[in-house]
């Protein structure tokens, strides 16, 4: 069941055994319980004083406010782009950045964090939430860019009884990303929302493994200053990895990502967030020297693995977003709402086995190796969000998109948990290129638990606001 609590210490033990979830996978994908995580307008309304809200709240409806802290470590430290050993670097382009967004109405409160790293597993998460008192656990959702080119933040096992990250540096992330949401908080003014959704135009993304399956739409929410319309933040989400430098050239970076910051602040001003969507298997940066074919028959090319490259693509985003954003009509009233549940994943791959059960973070885990994370469906305005703990693979961000309610229906990737790639029964292990993820996936039924529970948490979520073009509320599921 989804509850209204806001109150996390509340949630009931939702356990549930490894054959349990199998066999409810197999059957009728109910697999799991719902915790009581989720911040329903009811408890909102009951503890805001508790959360501390910002006074600006009884002068207006929707606030907003950003704020952002550099998470560059100094001096700085090997880049992973994923299982194994971090690569040297020799320099910098760009900061690594967390950035806060803090959205509040009467009818309920977000908190969005992005942080240019690779992943940010949910042990980490907490430790920012524990940070900030005034936003319910389960009403912040932290996602990360998923550069290949920042430090390990999983504390990968490094196979000699050691690992792979440096503790310091994440408990560092957490103080700074905590320290971000609560300036966030406090800047907050009264509001005014716009939110569009168009193609992306341009050379910016390819899937690695089949060129034409990828999702192009690119979703943008900017919130401006209701007294005078100056911009507060531009929220991006599109499905791109950040790997045009990747982890082998020697930098440490935001990758494209920090290129697409620098130019919406310099043309809109306030602050620009990047929050990743189904990217997994493979959609990434569209860095390829199309003169220059390394496999023709197969149709496989070499790449520009420069900043260059970077500050093209990065620009190129900016550009599509600021151009997709101009002319979204304004939501002066936009329902703010943040559902939760937790959900349970069996674990079938050994490495992320030794991950879960070796790194010195100590996720928790089940006996029966599986593991919980939680996952999301924010209402804001005529628009609707459903976070997912991985890599989606994007025949999946297009299916469950098709069945959310919002006018504009936004994945945020790789948010609240980072589990390595999220893919369908069918895709699994199916084709020689799917070899690598399906190795770094949970297992085989990642993809069918993720849809059956997100369906379900779509459907208890309040159908967003009716469309300022058309007039019409969300939809109901299945339309």
């Amino acid at each position: 069941m989804i509850t209204g609590s806001e109150n996390e210490s509340q949630e009931p033990d939702a356990r549930v055994s490894r054959r349990q979830l199998m066999q409810g996978a197999l059957s009728t994908g109910a697999v799991l319980a719902f915790s009581g995580a989720s911040a329903l307008a009811g408890g909102e309304r009951q503890t805001a004083a508790k959360a501390g809200a910002d006074p600006a709240a009884g002068q207006a409806s929707f606030i907003a406010g950003a704020a952002k802290r550099i998470i560059t470590p100094d001096p700085l430290l090997p880049v992973s782009g994923g299982l194994g050993i971090p690569n040297p670097v020799k320099e910098k382009r760009g900061d690594l950045f967390a950035r806060a967004l803090y959205l509040r109405n009467r009818s309920g409160t977000a908190l969005i964090i992005s942080l240019d790293l690779l992943g940010f597993p949910s042990v980490l998460a907490e430790r920012v939430r524990a940070r900030v008192p005034k936003v319910p656990g389960a009403n912040i959702v932290i996602g990360s860019t998923h550069t290949h080119s920042a430090p390990d933040c999983y504390a990968f096992p490094d196979g000699k009884g050691g690992h792979t990250g440096d503790l310091a540096f994440m408990e560092r992330v957490c103080v700074l990303a905590a320290e971000a949401a609560n300036e966030a908080i406090e800047r907050a003014v009264p509001a005014i929302l716009h939110t569009a959704t168009d193609e992306a135009r341009g050379k910016i993304a390819y899937n690695y493994y089949a060129p034409d399956l990828y999702d192009r739409r690119m979703s943008v929410l900017q919130v401006r200053n209701a007294r005078g319309g100056a911009c507060i933040a531009t929220l991006v989400n599109y499905a791109i990895h950040p790997e045009v430098l990747g982890s082998e050239v020697g930098i440490l970076s935001p990758d494209l990502c920090g290129p697409l910051y620098d130019r919406i602040e310099a043309k809109a001003g306030g602050m620009a967030l990047f929050m990743n969507g189904a990217q997994g298997g493979m959609v990434t940066a569209d860095n390829r020297l199309l003169d220059q074919p390394s496999d023709p028959l197969r149709g496989y090319w070499k790449d520009a693995r420069t900043w260059e490259e970077c500050e093209r693509i990065g620009g190129l985003m900016a550009d599509e977003a600021l151009r997709i954003v101009d002319k979204a009509p304004a939501q002066t009233n936009p329902t703010v709402y943040c559902g939760a549940t937790m959900v349970t994943f069996p674990v079938d791959s050994p490495e992320l086995w030794a991950v879960v059960t070796l790194s010195p973070l100590k996720y928790p885990h089940g006996d029966e190796r599986t593991i919980r994370t939680r996952m999301n469906c924010l209402t804001i305005g005529d628009s609707q969000v459903l976070t997912i703990p991985g890599e989606a693979l994007p025949n999946i961000g297009f299916y469950l998109k098709r069945a959310m309610r919002g006018e504009h229906n936004l994945v945020f990737g790789l948010t609240n948990d980072a589990f390595g790639y999220i893919m369908t029964k069918v895709d699994f292990r199916s084709f020689p290129a799917y070899t690598y993820i399906s190795r770094v996936s949970l297992g085989e039924m990642t993809g069918e638990i993720l849809i059956e529970q997100a369906l379900t948490l779509i459907a208890a979520t309040p159908a967003p606001d009716a469309s300022p073009q058309s007039g019409e509320a969300g939809k109901s599921p299945g339309d």
